[in-house]
């Protein structure tokens, strides 16, 4: 005799799998986004040190302008 086909269970199986599979996915690009803020903010403070900005500028800001002298024969 062959067995009956359970439709309902069958389905809810699939639909834990698909689930398990989407939080699986969720999660690995939770962390591959917190990775890349990590090394963002890593690359940024290098950038800042080897640059000497960060002293009295902040890196948003454009470099302001020469000073002009009171020197009119320049």
């Amino acid at each position: 005799m062959v067995p009956k086909p359970n439709y309902k269970f069958e389905r809810l199986e699939r639909q834990r799998a698909k689930a398990a599979k989407k939080a699986t996915r969720l999660e690995a690009k939770k962390e591959k986004a917190e990775k890349r803020k990590v090394d963002d903010i890593d690359l940024e403070s290098t950038d800042l040190e080897s640059t000497g900005a960060g002293f009295g500028e902040s890196p948003g800001e454009p470099p302001s302008p020469p000073q002009e002298d009171d020197d009119p024969d320049r």
